[in-house]
């Protein structure tokens, strides 16, 4: 898998109430979940890199590839993303 620069200004992650997306079909702990669009797919051996467009920036996550063909992930699919982290890190350039 090749590795890009992700650049661009970083988005505000609103927390909403623990459902996926506002679907209700999902209750989560994770309250930063970012609304994208899929701008790529790249299906390895095992794994599969993800890149979603969320406004001017760019996110990739690498998730099983079994999970994105049971998914059936797709360049220009509407997803969101859930970020659950323990540790944020914040630059002041």
């Amino acid at each position: 898998m090749a590795r890009r620069q992700v650049g661009g200004e970083v988005s505000q992650a609103r927390s909403r109430a623990a459902t996926l997306g506002g679907s209700g079909k999902m209750k989560l702990s994770a309250r930063n979940q970012l609304k994208g669009k899929v701008s790529e797919v790249v299906l390895g051996t095992v794994t599969a890199l993800v890149t979603v467009k969320v406004g001017s920036n760019t996110i990739e996550s690498v998730i099983t590839r079994r999970s994105a063909e049971e998914m059936e992930l797709k360049k220009g699919d509407d997803v969101v993303v859930v970020i659950k982290a323990t540790e944020v890190m914040i630059e002041k350039p």
